[in-house]
């Protein structure tokens, strides 16, 4: 299992949290008050690891949301074809392509370490 179960209520800036099968990264929290009949709400705003794409989610404090399991890892850059990287995981050896998006054409050069995300199932560069 990659994620773990959270309450909308713990949630914060900078963290994450999975909306339509996406892993995304909350960039604001809004907690409403609770109403004459109903529970406080509380609406995340966040945006698409992999795509990019800003999503929005409205729940009671207490309802439960998944929260991905983020792994940062570094790898070796063995070559570039293209705008493709092949990279090996520097822990498990694993050889692997991704993607090399405009933000990282000519910073990632062959022989160089590099870190990269994954969640779900799923890799991608990343800066830090």
């Amino acid at each position: 299992m990659s994620w773990e179960q959270a309450e909308m209520r713990e949630l914060k800036v900078g963290r994450y949290v999975v909306i339509d099968e996406e892993p995304c990264k909350i960039i604001s929290v809004q907690m409403s008050k609770p109403g004459k009949h109903g529970e406080a709400k509380a609406r995340l705003e966040a945006v698409g690891l992999f795509d990019g794409q800003k999503r929005s989610i409205v729940h009671p404090v207490t309802h439960k949301v998944r929260v991905p399991m983020i792994d940062k890892r570094k790898a070796q850059v063995l070559s570039m074809h293209g705008n493709v990287a092949q990279l090996m995981d520097l822990a498990t050896y694993e050889t692997f392509e991704l993607p090399v998006t405009d933000e990282f054409q000519g910073r990632i050069q062959p022989g160089q370490e590099t870190m990269y995300l994954e969640a779900l199932g799923r890799r991608k560069l990343s800066s830090q």
